[in-house]
């Protein structure tokens, strides 16, 4: 049965942050709030964990997960970033975009892309996550929260209870997000491409509309 914590969305309860982060550390699967709409993360080393959001999600090894991180420093840590993509991501960051870059040697092999070495990298703007990635001290992994079937993410917390309260550890209810999920822009090539427009701008990237 998933534990709720009703909190604050702009000034959050440490008291709840501290318990999230150690149901994360435990090996448990969160909800939690972003500035696009809900996620599912759970603790970066944690193999069976990301396993289960699979299975939530119902998606294979082909779909990106996203290392949600506090700032630029730490994508850094986890992702080739030459000069002009730092640039890109001081412009846009934090917002609600996931970039897609190489991986480094930080990043374990099953978190990558299995024929691209890729993974998804982001950093949310967002106080809830800010203050749960400033306890955990490390990047959380992350998919949106989108079910099979479903047209549109979940938005509504006590509707994510009742759909998964079997399946997860815990759903942080920060109150609605909105619907839209974040503009996935793929930095690997030499120019910026749209993967998926979402809920951030592309004027950043010099990318018409798609």
């Amino acid at each position: 049965m998933a534990q709720f914590f009703s909190i604050h969305p702009d000034n959050p309860q440490l008291r709840l942050i501290r318990q999230a982060a150690e149901i994360v550390r435990a090996g448990g699967v969160i909800v939690y709030p972003t500035d696009s709409c809900y996620a599912l993360g759970c603790h970066l080393g944690d193999k069976d964990a990301m396993t289960r959001i699979r299975a939530i999600r119902q998606v294979d090894e082909r779909h990106h997960f996203t290392l949600v991180c506090r700032d630029l420093a730490e994508i850094s840590h986890y992702a080739k970033v030459n000069n002009s993509q730092y640039r890109l991501l001081k412009a846009s960051t934090p917002g609600s975009y996931t970039f897609i870059f190489e991986a480094t040697r930080e990043v374990p092999r099953r978190l990558q892309h299995p024929k691209r070495n890729t993974i998804g990298l982001r950093i949310p703007d967002h106080p809830v996550v800010q203050a749960l990635l400033a306890e955990l001290n490390e990047p959380l992994l992350s998919s949106t929260l989108m079910l099979p079937g479903d047209e549109f993410p979940l938005n509504d917390a006590e509707e994510i209870r009742d759909r998964l309260e079997h399946q997860v550890e815990l759903v942080l209810d920060g109150g609605p997000c909105g619907l839209e999920m974040t503009t996935v822009i793929d930095l690997t090539g030499d120019v910026p491409e749209l993967i998926r427009q979402g809920r951030g701008s592309l004027a950043p990237f010099g990318i018409a509309h798609g």
